[in-house]
């Protein structure tokens, strides 16, 4: 019963029994009091009536009457106050005995006469005013008695009370402390273990007052809170787990894109490659296939962990013949089980693989090849696996890709470059040597004719054109050797010019202004070589006794080379008489998207200008007509 009363039931309960307690005592002793009071009055009532007795028998006989009076009314007062007490002496019988001997003797007194000549004696052998006088002093003796009496258990009471207040006192202190000291520390020291991460703490429920209700509503809040942890705790795992794959995720592509960036050829991307997919997938074995164009055949490229047995088996493969070699209609990433794809994995079911993974290398609606992952368990990949392998797919079909376009430009370039060599070639050394052959059959005829005077000429004509030829040779070789070591073509120009001043003795001047973004290294070597071929000129045709380069960063590339030479007058120079390497240098600049102008008149020098595009950016090339250019001086 009192488990389901509240708190403030029970405290009301136990105020209300000490309230009616110290009521109960506080009544009694309001009783004991007027009992007290009574007692007092009854022992001077019996004083009174003693003294009057006393003076009843001084008294003459015709004066006593009012005395007499007197004393039979306080008699009577007194039998009324006993009366109305009651309960004064409701155990005791002597007092009332007392009381009635009391009144028979004073009525055994009023019929002798006066109690002063009163004589005669009572049965019990006293006179009558003796008797009178004795049964009023065994009254007053009970009287005085009771009035002890009752003195001492009021003067109890108090004390009683006292006691009662105390113990009240007492027992709330400990109903208090067991009812909600208690349960308040045992709160406080479960919210404390709260607060020290200890979510698993409970209080535990004793009652089903409200302290039971607060214990019952921690123990929810604290379920909640380590559910709620719980729950929290497991999803930071889920999602550092998830950042941990992700992480692990991008590091395998940030290799493979590392490893596409530095391989300088097949092999070594495809044997770096299966390495890295083969980690990053966690398979046992890894091979990569390459296919023909037309998909018609697997050529195996590189492996990881793969027999030496199944290697031999599988080094080539035509497409469709087994769950591996996809054709490009139906090519996907697949996740093939060894043991139900039946006689199609022989091969593979013989080296202890359970479980094949297909991932095809797409690259422009073209199958390039296809990446085989070989397991020893049954796996099912995760759709972050599967995106991490389609996507490492992607990465390697694109760096063979760039690899194959790499080798087809360095094809095209030294394609391009050998034309160029060929026609320096033909316009100045094969002139030279046409020269030289035409020499040496004059010096012929002059030697059967015995012309000395043609035979010297010849000669001379000879020591010439091989000197002519031999300069050829070293500016062709300095071009050939030509290279730019930084990004800025400053200190390429620089050794240009000290070349050219050492060689022809022609002095050279530098001067470059402004600030740029620098050009590209193909772009650098162009430039370089129309230089070269603007002072061969120089050195050639212009008699020049100074040269000058003059190079411009802003607002665009701008390169002049100008000399001071004879100069000539570019519309008297017929089409066919254009000097060795302007066609050359035609050639050069619209490989790199420059304008090439020539400046002339006769005695005042030649200017070459080059004018690159904004930023040194090369546009597409594009067929131009052939441009008229003036031949050099």
């Amino acid at each position: 019963m009192g488990a389901r009363l509240s708190l403030s039931k029970k405290l009301f309960a136990v105020g209300s029994a000490f309230l009616l307690a110290s009521l109960v005592v506080v009544g009694i002793t309001a009783w004991a009091s007027s009992r007290l009071d009574r007692a007092l009055a009854i022992a001077a009532d019996t004083a009174h009536l003693r003294a009057d007795l006393l003076r009843l028998q001084v008294t003459p006989t015709e004066g006593a009457a009012p005395l007499r009076q007197r004393f039979a009314d306080d008699l009577s007062a007194l039998k009324t106050r006993s009366a109305s007490g009651g309960a004064l002496w409701p155990w005791r019988r002597a007092p009332v005995v007392q009381l009635d001997g009391l009144d028979s003797a004073w009525r055994a007194l009023q019929q002798r006469g006066n109690p002063s000549q009163a004589a005669m004696t009572d049965a019990a052998g006293l006179p009558p005013v003796a008797a009178v006088m004795h049964e009023l002093d065994q009254l007053g003796y009970l009287a005085e008695q009771d009035a002890r009496r009752w003195s001492g258990r009021v003067r109890l009471l108090p004390l009683l009370l006292v006691l009662l207040t105390a113990g009240a006192a007492g027992v709330f202190l400990w109903l208090g402390h067991i009812w909600v000291v208690a349960p308040v520390d045992r709160l406080r020291r479960g919210f404390e273990r709260l607060r020290a991460g200890e979510f698993g703490a409970r209080v535990e429920v004793v009652a089903g007052d409200e302290m039971g209700r607060l214990a019952a509503d921690f123990n929810l809040m604290a379920r909640a809170l380590q559910t709620s942890r719980s729950e929290l705790e497991r999803k930071v795992h889920e999602k550092t787990a998830g950042i941990a794959e992700r992480n692990e995720h991008l590091a395998a592509l940030y290799a493979v894109s590392a490893l596409a960036a530095e391989a300088p050829d097949l092999e070594t991307l495809s044997r770096g490659f299966v390495e890295h997919i083969r980690r990053a997938a966690g398979c046992d074995g890894a091979a990569l296939r390459w296919s023909d164009e037309s998909n018609e055949n697997y050529l195996l490229l590189a492996t990881d962990g793969v027999p030496d047995a199944l290697i031999e088996h599988e080094r080539h493969l035509p497409a469709g013949a087994c769950a591996c070699c996809q054709v490009q209609k139906n090519a996907e990433l697949r996740v093939v089980s060894v043991t139900g794809a039946g006689a199609r994995l022989p091969h593979c079911r013989q080296a202890g693989f359970r479980t094949v993974v297909s991932v095809p290398l797409e690259w422009q609606q073209r199958i390039m090849g296809e990446v085989t992952l070989f397991y020893r368990a049954n796996v099912a990949l995760a759709d972050a696996t599967r995106g991490l392998l389609s996507v490492m797919g992607r990465h390697l079909a694109s760096a063979m890709e760039s690899l194959r376009v790499a080798a087809l430009e360095r094809e095209a370039m030294v394609t391009a470059e050998r034309k160029l060599i060929a026609r320096e070639l033909h316009d100045s050394i094969a002139q030279s040597l046409a020269f030289l052959k035409i020499q040496a059959g004059l010096l012929r005829g002059a030697l059967d004719a015995g012309d000395t005077e043609r035979r010297d000429q010849s000669l001379a004509e000879l020591d010439a054109g091989i000197r002519e030829c031999l300069a050829d040779v070293r500016e062709l070789l300095v071009h050939f050797r030509t290279r730019t070591q930084d990004e800025d073509i400053e200190g390429a120009l620089r050794a240009t010019l000290s070349k050219f001043e050492h060689q022809s003795g022609i002095k050279a001047r530098f001067d470059i202004r402004g600030h740029g973004l620098p050009l590209a290294p193909d772009v650098q070597i162009q430039v370089l070589h129309l230089v070269q071929e603007a002072l061969s000129n120089v050195r050639k045709h212009s008699g020049a006794k100074q040269v000058e380069l003059r190079v411009q960063r802003q607002p665009r590339w701008r390169f002049e080379v100008r000399d001071d030479g004879r100069g000539f007058d570019p519309d008297s120079v017929a089409p066919d008489s254009v000097h060795v390497g302007l066609d050359i240098m035609r050639e050069r600049a619209r490989r790199v998207g420059a304008a090439l102008h020539v400046i002339s008149a006769p005695g005042s020098g030649t200017r070459v200008l080059i004018e690159l595009a904004a930023g040194g950016a090369r546009p597409a090339p594009a067929p131009a007509a052939r441009e008229q250019v003036p031949a050099l001086s």
